[in-house]
């Protein structure tokens, strides 16, 4: 059983920074890649991000901005944004196979 608690949501304005971490426990593997997904209201579900050993993947939307890492020592996956923009206002869920977590709420807003 994993378990995985996001931190670091918040308020910002326009074009400000937030740096999410996500922190796992149980059976966790770093052959196995995680990753970031965001919500927002009333849309589904979109990948923002994933780590996978030292390779990256993002979503076209947040390229250039976002900077996903990972410190397996630590279990932990982060998630830094910069230049953010209301658009990318959701709640950010950390993934790691088939487990996730409770969100934390991304608000970008002046």
């Amino acid at each position: 059983q994993v378990q995985l608690v996001e931190s670091g949501g918040g308020l910002v304005q326009p074009g400000g920074s937030l740096r999410l971490s996500c922190v796992a426990s149980g059976n966790i593997f770093s052959a196995y890649g995680m990753g970031w997904y965001r919500q927002a209201p009333g849309e589904q579900r979109e990948l923002v991000a994933t780590i996978f050993s030292y390779m990256t993947r993002y979503a076209d939307s947040v390229k250039g901005r976002f900077t996903i890492s990972r410190d397996n020592a630590k279990n932990t996956v982060y998630l830094q944004m910069n230049s953010l923009k209301p658009e990318d206002t959701a709640v950010y869920y950390c993934n790691y196979r088939i487990s996730w977590g409770q969100g934390t709420q991304v608000t970008v807003s002046s």
